[in-house]
């Protein structure tokens, strides 16, 4: 049994949990430990289960925490050598461990699979993180989805996928030109419509559960994002990650990619259509 958790998703910080009855890894940590913690206490997920950190990229909210959450809880924090050399140097772990795009990394029972991708960043990566037959997709910060991306996707039974902006908010919103190029371009994010294209086309019938991930404050809603998603809730859930508070835990069984909603203590959350 699996759970997967997005406990933080937005420019202001990212970091996403997979673990099983045993062991537990996070997908960057852009928020700080005390709020990482917090978070999964709250969802009940537990902290001494954690067995590493993964770092996509070096941007402050994918790492702002790693350095003090790896030393705190004596647990490894991954990169690759050109993400560390492109950090602030407050942010870097004291003993981090490189990896490069030909390896996989084994942590206990989870395979961890590096996939690059385009992003603006010194060697920016997603990760496909693979438990018995399941795997878990973490796809965000991509200004294309490449090839690599495609096949990998294509693999997942769940996926943390990003669904920043929506075309039309972004040329007519308040930034810069030169910044909307560059979120529209190839080395950006991607769109509400890129992600449905991706999710479309390149996934396969064994996906359960879409979160869309890493949603722009500014040129987006979760409305119009689930709404670009309205065709494709026939063949999976696709629920929205918050960068407020973390989301509902969901649990996928081994056996039958079974998915099971794990609800927020303090309140009630909605699968497919949450009111904002």
């Amino acid at each position: 049994m699996l759970e997967i958790c997005a406990i933080a998703s937005g420019s202001n910080g990212n970091c996403y949990y997979i673990g099983n009855e045993n062991s537990a890894i996070l997908v960057d940590a852009g928020i700080s430990t005390k709020q990482i913690l917090r978070r999964m206490s709250e969802r009940g997920l537990d902290a001494d289960k954690l067995r590493a950190v993964f770092i996509t990229h070096e941007h402050s909210d994918h790492m702002r925490g790693a350095r003090v959450l790896g030393k705190r809880l004596q647990i490894p924090v991954y990169m690759s050598a050109k993400t560390y050399d492109g950090s602030y140097k407050n942010l870097r772990p004291d003993y981090p461990r490189f990896f490069t795009c030909d390896e996989t990394i084994a942590v206990d029972e989870f395979t961890v699979h590096p996939v690059k991708k385009y992003h603006d960043a010194a060697e920016p990566y997603s990760f496909r993180i693979s438990y018995k037959n399941l795997n878990i997709g973490v796809f965000t910060d991509i200004g294309e989805a490449c090839e690599n991306v495609k096949a990998h996707v294509g693999k997942c039974n769940a996926l943390f996928l990003e669904s920043n902006y929506d075309e039309k908010m972004l040329w007519a919103g308040r930034y810069p030109q030169f910044l909307k190029e560059r979120v529209a371009s190839k080395v950006g994010h991607l769109s509400n419509n890129q992600a449905f294209e991706l999710l479309n086309e390149h996934t396969n019938g064994e996906l359960r559960c879409v979160f869309l991930s890493h949603i722009s404050k500014d040129n987006n809603t979760h409305e119009k994002a689930l709404k670009t998603m309205q065709t494709l809730t026939e063949k999976f859930e696709i629920n929205i990650a918050s960068r407020f508070e973390a989301s509902e835990v969901y649990q996928l069984s081994s056996n039958n990619g079974h998915k099971k909603q794990i609800p927020n203590k303090s309140q009630n959350l909605k699968l497919r259509f949450p009111e904002f």
